[in-house]
C-alpha cells in the first residue's frame, strides 16, 4: 500500500497495480479463466499465501490477523506473486469479520480468535486452487460434501 484517505467520508487506499487481478477472477472468472492456471502457478500462488500468513503472523512487530482470507483478497501482479490486501478493513467498515463460507469454526463458538481463523480460510482458499471451483458457503457439513463426497460434483 502506498497510501490512504480517511477524511470523514472520503476513505481511499492506494496501492500498486496488480496486472493479474484478484485470485478470484483468475480462478472462476468464467470460461477459459481457470485454465489460464496451471499448476506451477496455483503451487506459486498457494506458497506465497501462506508465506504472506506466516509474516503477518508471526514476522511482524505486531501480529496482524487478517480475519477475511479469500480469493477476491489475493491480488497477483504480473508475475503472478500473490498480494493479500484488504487485512484488516474489515474491522474498520464492520462488526462482521469475514466473509461467509471462508469463516473459521471459533467465530460462531465465541471461543478466542487467533492467526488460527486464517489458517482455516486459507485451507478453503488452497481447497479452491486444487479444485478450481468456488466452495460452498456452508460450514464442514458442506465441506465433506464438496470435497470429498463425489468429487466435488453435488
Amino acid at each position: 500500500m502506498f497510501g490512504f484517505c480517511s477524511e470523514r467520508s472520503h476513505r481511499l487506499l492506494v496501492s500498486e497495480f496488480v496486472e493479474n487481478g484478484s485470485l478470484d477472477k483468475a480462478l472462476f472468472g468464467g470460461g477459459a479463466a481457470g485454465r489460464l492456471l496451471r499448476w506451477s502457478k496455483r503451487y506459486k500462488i498457494g506458497v506465497g499465501v501462506a508465506k504472506g500468513l506466516a509474516y503477518l503472523h508471526h514476522e511482524c512487530l505486531e501480529w496482524v490477523i487478517h480475519c477475511d482470507v479469500k480469493p477476491e483478497n489475493i491480488l497477483l501482479d504480473q508475475d503472478w506473486e500473490p498480494k493479500i490486501a484488504d487485512f484488516g478493513l474489515a474491522k474498520l467498515v464492520s462488526r462482521i469479520r469475514g466473509t461467509r463460507g471462508y469463516i473459521a469454526p471459533e467465530w460462531a463458538s465465541s471461543l478466542p480468535i487467533n492467526g488460527k481463523v486464517d489458517v482455516y480460510s486459507y485451507g478453503v482458499v488452497l481447497l479452491e486452487l486444487v479444485k478450481g471451483r468456488e466452495s460452498p458457503a456452508g460450514w464442514w457439513t458442506g465441506w465433506k460434501r464438496w470435497a470429498w463426497c463425489c468429487g466435488g460434483q453435488s
